[in-house]
């Protein structure tokens, strides 16, 4: 499948390199490719610089966000919340028309310090909002409860044995992301409903940070027992 990744962070790169891994063409979207691959400073979270990253990864093109979307069949937002309405609208609607948005960000809002809040919440969603800007691509949330290397490789977390979410409009849509999140080795996948229920998995962030916090590492998921 060719499936453009938008956003060239730690998580934008985990998941390229592991969709990549499984044999999928991959492309990552960023705002300004030339900006991007010129950077040569850890970012504020010392992250290595992308350009350090892609050369080890060489397989997978760079591209700004419109033609990254543009040769999608499917696109991941895997850009920060806050940013990724504007970042879908730099890929453009007509080149997000019919595809599937694999919305795996979170709306956190870091404006009061920290921890971060989120906006939007309760009443609405980040998966929401997107659906609605762009209602000719077909939405599901899912993966935003864990951290990205538990994303890519479920089984580094009591052997696998945890749940992931996926939230949507359309049947068929889900089921696709479904089939991706078992090729990470995800076993237990559980369909909340359509996308008004992303507020519920994107609510799970404040005691997601507060773990995080209380064990030290990120290194964790939630299992839902039944």
């Amino acid at each position: 499948m060719k499936i453009a990744v938008l956003g060239t962070g730690v998580v934008g790169r985990t998941i390229a390199g592991a969709l990549a891994g499984l044999g999928h063409d991959v492309v990552i979207g960023t705002r300004d490719p030339q900006a991007t691959l010129a950077r040569t400073e850890p970012n504020m979270m010392g992250t290595a610089p992308f350009a350090q990253w892609h050369a080890a990864n060489s397989g997978i093109s760079l591209a700004a966000f419109a033609d990254a979307a543009d040769g999608a069949e499917l696109i991941v937002n895997a850009t920060n919340g806050g940013g990724s309405l504007a970042a879908l609208a730099a890929a453009g609607t007509g080149n997000l028309a019919g595809k599937i948005i694999m919305d795996i960000a979170n709306p956190l809002d870091f404006s009061q310090g920290m921890p971060p809040s989120l906006n939007p919440v309760n009443t609405d969603s980040l998966g929401e909002e997107i659906q609605r800007a762009f209602p000719q691509s077909r939405v599901v949330k899912t993966l935003n409860t864990m951290n990205a290397s538990v994303m890519v490789d479920p089984a580094r977390v009591a052997g696998g044995d945890h749940s992931v979410f996926v939230s949507g409009d359309d049947a068929d849509a889900k089921a696709a992301v479904t089939e991706l999140l078992k090729g990470f080795g995800h076993r237990d996948v559980i369909d909340l409903g359509d996308i008004t229920t992303a507020r519920g998995s994107e609510m799970l962030l404040p005691i997601w940070l507060r773990l995080w916090g209380a064990l030290g590492t990120g290194e964790f998921n939630f299992k839902i027992a039944r």
